[in-house]
């Protein structure tokens, strides 16, 4: 999956599509900008990758519309010779989200830049480079975090299991299991939901992820054993049961005052959700120099962020969501 990367020097080049800058950039400053590289956001983008991808179109309003088709039933009546049969029409339907935006800068004066230690400006674009990922990439997770597909991993306690049906019942000893996984893909499959590239992805907290390769053992297949390992997913671990698994913090954790931390891991078949892309405008990085707007005396600059995003559950049967415990339920904090 390729990463989203964010060249500083974007910021010092007036053409350059989704960036705004002042025109009185220095030689001094440009050159210092193109030799200084950063990444935007691609380890917190996973949630993002796996969604049906929509341009943002310029002029085009605030909603969003996604479309899907319906299968055709089976056609089970024998044709008769030389009568044309009655035919069939595709059924669309219409999925409607509204777009919105978002963003953030920071503001530094002429003294900090003077006397600061640290280059304040290469700073500043980092950690908003970050916000603006994990921003953009929370609200993807938090719609489809949201699915009405959900299984319970049972309570486990001296090889007993004890049947869970709602998340307040979830402890440390709910852990997720191989078992687990394999029910949600053939819960997946059941529905005929398509692959990703021939397997579905889950995705799995770090915790989560430990809990379960230590029960997988052997079934677990870590990246490096792939034939094409080249070909992974952005944040991929490894494979088990059909569904290529790919880790992020930013897993959803619930944590309801001094009860055990729940953890979700989602199971996803194509076509599940759908995102707005990040090209055709979707996030815009801007630097104002100093001498902007209100500022006589050339005291404040700024570098910030603005983005517009949405996300939209397509089809509910095409993404399972797992809720578990962890042996770190104990000390996880919700996100």
């Amino acid at each position: 999956m390729k990463k989203l990367m964010l060249n500083i020097q974007l910021f010092a080049a007036g053409d350059v599509v989704n960036s705004t800058t002042s025109e009185n950039l220095s030689a001094e400053m440009k050159t210092f900008y193109d030799k200084t590289l950063i990444t935007l956001a691609s380890p917190y983008l996973v949630h993002d990758q796996f969604g049906q991808k929509r341009d943002i179109p310029k002029n085009g309003g605030k909603i969003i519309e996604f479309r899907k088709f319906s299968s055709l039933p089976k056609a089970l009546t024998p044709l008769t010779e030389g009568v044309t049969p009655t035919g069939n029409k595709l059924n669309v339907s219409a999925v409607s989200a509204t777009v919105e935006q978002y963003g953030d800068y920071i503001e530094q004066t002429d003294m900090l830049e003077l006397t600061a230690v640290d280059n304040t400006i290469v700073e500043a674009t980092k950690q908003l480079a970050s916000q603006a990922g994990l921003t953009m990439d929370t609200i993807v997770r938090n719609e489809i975090v949201g699915g009405t597909n959900v299984l319970y991993c049972p309570k486990v306690a001296n090889g007993v299991e004890t049947e869970v049906t709602s998340r307040s019942a979830i402890d440390n000893t709910a852990l997720l299991r191989v078992k687990d996984v394999f029910k949600a893909a053939a819960e997946l499959k059941a529905m005929n939901a398509p692959k990703i590239d021939g397997y579905y992805v889950g995705i799995i907290h770090p915790y989560v992820a430990y809990d379960l390769m230590q029960e997988a053992g052997n079934q677990w297949m870590e990246v490096q054993k792939y034939a094409t390992p080249e070909n992974m997913l952005n944040g991929e671990i490894g494979c088990l049961g059909g569904v290529r698994f790919v880790e992020s913090t930013e897993a959803k954790i619930w944590k309801d005052g001094d009860s055990p931390a729940v953890f979700a891991t989602l199971i996803i078949g194509a076509d599940a959700y759908g995102v707005t892309s990040v090209t055709g405008g979707g996030v815009e990085h801007i630097v104002k120099q100093k001498g902007y707007g209100n500022d006589p005396l050339n005291q404040r600059s700024s570098i910030g962020w603005k983005g517009l995003k949405t996300a939209k559950r397509l089809v509910e049967e095409y993404l399972v969501r797992i809720e578990s415990g962890s042996t770190f339920s104990g000390t996880a904090e919700e996100n």
